[in-house]
Protein backbone atom coordinates (compact mmCIF):
# COMPACT_ATOMS: atom_id res chain seq x y z
CA UNK A 1 0.00 0.00 0.00
CA UNK A 2 1.33 3.42 -0.90
CA UNK A 3 2.40 5.78 1.84
CA UNK A 4 0.24 8.83 1.29
CA UNK A 5 0.72 12.09 3.21
CA UNK A 6 -2.48 11.39 5.20
CA UNK A 7 -1.26 7.90 6.08
CA UNK A 8 2.11 9.26 7.21
CA UNK A 9 0.41 12.01 9.23
CA UNK A 10 -1.78 9.40 10.93
CA UNK A 11 1.17 7.16 11.79
CA UNK A 12 3.28 10.10 12.98
CA UNK A 13 0.39 11.32 15.12
CA UNK A 14 0.13 7.93 16.82
CA UNK A 15 3.86 7.91 17.48
CA UNK A 16 3.76 11.47 18.81
CA UNK A 17 0.90 10.56 21.14
CA UNK A 18 2.77 7.49 22.43
CA UNK A 19 5.95 9.54 22.96
CA UNK A 20 4.00 12.30 24.70
CA UNK A 21 2.34 9.88 27.11
CA UNK A 22 5.65 8.12 27.69
CA UNK A 23 7.47 11.34 28.61
CA UNK A 24 4.59 12.70 30.73
CA UNK A 25 3.82 9.89 33.19
CA UNK A 26 1.59 12.11 35.38
CA UNK A 27 -0.97 12.44 32.58
CA UNK A 28 -3.57 9.68 33.02
CA UNK A 29 -4.28 7.37 30.13
CA UNK A 30 -7.86 6.56 29.14
CA UNK A 31 -9.50 3.39 30.38
CA UNK A 32 -10.26 0.75 27.81
CA UNK A 33 -8.93 0.17 24.35
CA UNK A 34 -7.48 2.74 21.97
CA UNK A 35 -9.16 1.95 18.65
CA UNK A 36 -8.30 2.88 15.09
CA UNK A 37 -11.12 2.10 12.66
CA UNK A 38 -11.12 1.89 8.88
CA UNK A 39 -14.63 2.09 7.36
CA UNK A 40 -14.74 0.89 3.75
CA UNK A 41 -17.53 2.24 1.56
CA UNK A 42 -19.50 0.82 -1.33
CA UNK A 43 -22.04 -1.92 -1.88
CA UNK A 44 -22.22 -4.77 0.62
CA UNK A 45 -20.15 -6.88 -1.78
CA UNK A 46 -17.51 -4.17 -2.16
CA UNK A 47 -17.40 -3.61 1.60
CA UNK A 48 -16.99 -7.32 2.30
CA UNK A 49 -14.22 -7.57 -0.29
CA UNK A 50 -12.33 -4.65 1.28
CA UNK A 51 -12.68 -6.09 4.80
CA UNK A 52 -11.61 -9.53 3.51
CA UNK A 53 -8.53 -7.93 1.95
CA UNK A 54 -7.60 -6.23 5.24
CA UNK A 55 -8.30 -9.47 7.13
CA UNK A 56 -5.84 -11.33 4.90
CA UNK A 57 -3.22 -8.65 5.52
CA UNK A 58 -3.82 -8.94 9.27
CA UNK A 59 -3.99 -12.74 9.29
CA UNK A 60 -7.46 -12.44 10.86
CA UNK A 61 -10.99 -13.68 10.26
CA UNK A 62 -14.24 -11.73 10.09
CA UNK A 63 -15.89 -11.29 13.49
CA UNK A 64 -18.99 -13.54 13.59
CA UNK A 65 -20.54 -11.66 16.53
CA UNK A 66 -20.40 -8.33 14.75
CA UNK A 67 -21.76 -9.89 11.55
CA UNK A 68 -24.96 -10.65 13.45
CA UNK A 69 -25.19 -6.88 14.10
CA UNK A 70 -24.77 -6.05 10.41
CA UNK A 71 -21.10 -5.12 10.76
CA UNK A 72 -18.56 -7.04 8.71
CA UNK A 73 -15.25 -6.58 10.48
CA UNK A 74 -11.79 -7.93 11.14
CA UNK A 75 -9.12 -6.62 13.44
CA UNK A 76 -5.91 -7.07 15.35
CA UNK A 77 -4.93 -5.98 18.85
CA UNK A 78 -1.67 -4.70 20.27
CA UNK A 79 -2.09 -4.79 24.03
CA UNK A 80 -4.58 -2.01 24.78
CA UNK A 81 -4.71 -0.80 21.17
CA UNK A 82 -6.60 -2.23 18.22
CA UNK A 83 -6.92 -1.72 14.48
CA UNK A 84 -10.23 -2.72 12.90
CA UNK A 85 -11.72 -2.66 9.45
CA UNK A 86 -15.47 -2.32 9.96
CA UNK A 87 -17.93 -2.57 7.10
CA UNK A 88 -21.36 -1.19 7.92
CA UNK A 89 -23.64 -3.31 5.76
CA UNK A 90 -26.83 -1.97 4.18
CA UNK A 91 -29.08 -3.66 6.76
CA UNK A 92 -27.19 -1.99 9.60
CA UNK A 93 -27.25 1.41 7.90
CA UNK A 94 -31.01 1.05 7.31
CA UNK A 95 -31.66 0.22 10.98
CA UNK A 96 -29.59 3.24 12.04
CA UNK A 97 -31.46 5.52 9.63
CA UNK A 98 -34.80 4.22 10.95
CA UNK A 99 -33.77 4.93 14.54
CA UNK A 100 -32.53 8.41 13.62
CA UNK A 101 -35.78 9.18 11.79
CA UNK A 102 -37.51 9.55 15.18
CA UNK A 103 -34.85 11.91 16.54
CA UNK A 104 -36.87 15.10 16.03
CA UNK A 105 -39.98 13.52 17.59
CA UNK A 106 -38.42 13.18 21.03
CA UNK A 107 -37.92 16.10 23.38
CA UNK A 108 -36.03 15.37 26.56
CA UNK A 109 -36.79 17.15 29.81
CA UNK A 110 -34.01 19.53 30.80
CA UNK A 111 -31.44 18.18 33.24
CA UNK A 112 -31.64 20.38 36.36
CA UNK A 113 -28.05 19.47 37.28
CA UNK A 114 -26.62 20.58 33.92
CA UNK A 115 -24.90 23.97 34.38
CA UNK A 116 -24.97 24.65 30.62
CA UNK A 117 -28.19 23.22 29.16
CA UNK A 118 -28.62 23.02 25.39
CA UNK A 119 -30.08 26.14 23.87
Amino acid sequence: MARTPDRLAYINGLRDLADFLDTNPDIPTPEGTLSAYYYPRGTDEEIRAQVDHVARLLGADADAYELAQGHYSAGITFGMAEYKAVGLLASSRARWAARRSYEDSIVLDPDPTDPAPDA
